[in-house]
């Protein structure tokens, strides 16, 4: 301060020479008053500095003269962060309070009605249900999932579908398995009946497709759903980008499979294996594609007559009948997508591939004798495509290919095209009419087909899978 009081007296000195005395004395006294006042400042502002490091709320010179009204509005505000603080308790200590179904498990109910029309009979075209018109109660599925302790958690699928012949619904366990939640190295086991993670739509329930019926690969190679009795083991690999691999084991694999009958007692031969390595690529933050391989093994199938994928025994010109042996199938599949970030509700185009080898072999028998009459492999190859866009937050359509080749006889050879449109008034309830021209080759012995779908889905309570569009 005395600093710049001489340079401020210097100042004056040099500049008011010619002034009067008394004019100086004044100047200087000025100067002086307005010298203290920024020093009043600058220390007030070193206080405030002093209590911000402190943490204490700032005070200025003004905080000393707060009136009444001021003082009143503190006090209420301080009433109001009591209030609030007192509701804060009060949720914490009621999300503290178990409620008496706090252990019951998650319950839904999802049901799937198909109204349709065929052209040809089911004589002509090979199927289980009726030609012309139809009603279908594909299924009726009950779910029921929860927590089991801080380690699994398990969950349950009843489904009923109604018998083409009777019309009676039949009740079954399509699912009910044990899952982990906290094993290390990022690993988790599955056990019980599951569908098993093969391909990337064998394992999806009928009403989760983008599309109205199972592919025809699916349903002659797998024979529907995966589902098998068994244990599954999946790794996510740890780097820095997704790679999934699964492996697993069961003592069949596939919704119209028996399980393996190798005699009165069943080797590791007479189990079926399979595995998956799938991965995630984003090639743009709205494109990305998710490639996946599969595999399916068993050694010692022994299926006389053959029912794997619904089909019975075939038997060739020379009047041989054939058994299945050995089980063997790959599978490829990729899914490019597109969905873009700023309007991933209302829009997004997916384009899902998937390509199926069957390489199955066989033990012969004549027909007429029942003489064994040799062995014989066959290979044959399975494939759909299908495109879907959704333009509208409840509206979608889409588009698909079928091809696939008998797997006891590869001359016997399918196509399949169908469209289809879908609206969803939600996630609860959605409708999908489709229209699918089916065309058998001469080998195959039955008819070209037109028909109309109309599906209709629906869900009562939890539902944990949801409709995937894959």
């Amino acid at each position: 301060m005395k600093l710049i009081l001489c340079m401020g007296i210097a100042l004056l000195c040099c500049t008011a020479a010619p002034a009067r005395a008394e004019d100086l004395a004044e100047r200087l006294n000025r100067l002086e008053q307005a010298v203290e006042r920024q020093s009043h400042i600058i220390e007030e502002q070193q206080k405030t500095i002093e209590q911000l490091k402190a943490g204490q709320p700032r005070r200025d010179a003004g905080e000393h003269a707060a009136s009444g009204g001021e003082a009143a509005k503190g006090e209420e505000l301080k009433q109001q962060v009591d209030e609030l603080n007192d509701k804060v308790e009060q949720v914490v200590e009621a999300q503290k309070k178990e409620l008496p179904s706090a252990f019951n498990p998650a319950i839904g109910f999802v049901g799937e009605t198909i109204f349709g029309y065929r052209s040809k009979g089911k004589a002509e075209t090979g199927s289980d249900r009726p030609g012309g018109f139809d009603v279908f109660q594909r299924s009726v599925e009950m779910t029921a999932a929860a927590s089991i302790d801080p380690f699994a958690k398990g969950y349950v699928v009843v489904n009923g579908s109604a018998d083409p012949v009777t019309g009676e619904l039949a009740l079954g366990v399509e699912e009910a398995a044990l899952q982990t939640t906290s094993l290390p190295g990022n690993l988790e086991l599955k056990g019980g009946r599951f569908f098993g993670e093969f391909g990337k739509l064998g394992y999806i329930h009928d009403h989760e497709l983008p599309f109205v019926n199972r592919p025809l690969a699916l349903a002659q190679y797998i024979g529907g759903e995966a589902r098998t009795d068994g244990l599954q083991l999946n790794w996510l690999v740890p780097v820095e980008h997704y790679v999934s691999l699964t492996v697993g084991a069961g003592n069949q694999f596939g919704g119209d499979n028996p399980p393996n009958d190798v005699g009165d007692f069943r080797h590791a031969s007479g189990v079926n294996y399979w595995s998956r390595l799938s991965s995630y690529f984003e090639l743009t933050p709205d494109v990305s594609f998710e490639p996946g391989i599969s595999g399916l093994w068993n050694p010692k199938t022994n299926v006389q007559g053959s029912t794997v994928g619904g089909a019975q025994s075939f038997t060739t010109s020379g009047s041989n009948t054939f058994n299945e042996r050995e089980r063997r199938l790959y599978g490829a599949d990729l899914v490019l997508s597109y969905k873009p970030l700023r309007n991933n509700q209302f829009e997004s185009v997916v384009w899902g591939n998937e390509v199926l080898y069957s390489d199955n072999r066989y033990d012969l028998t004549d027909t007429l004798s029942g003489t064994p009459a040799g062995s014989s492999t066959v290979g044959s190859i399975g494939l759909y495509s299908y495109l879907t866009w959704k333009f509208h937050r409840q509206w979608s359509t889409g588009l698909q290919y079928e091809f696939v080749e008998n797997q006891l006889n590869k001359h016997d050879k399918t196509n399949a095209y169908s469209a289809n449109v879908t609206w969803a008034l939600s996630h609860w309830n959605q409708f999908r009419l489709q229209y699918t021209y089916t065309d058998p080759n001469a080998a195959s012995g039955r008819s070209a087909d037109n028909a109309v779908y109309l599906q209709w889905n629906w869900i009562i309570g939890s539902h944990a899978h949801g409709w995937q569009q894959r």
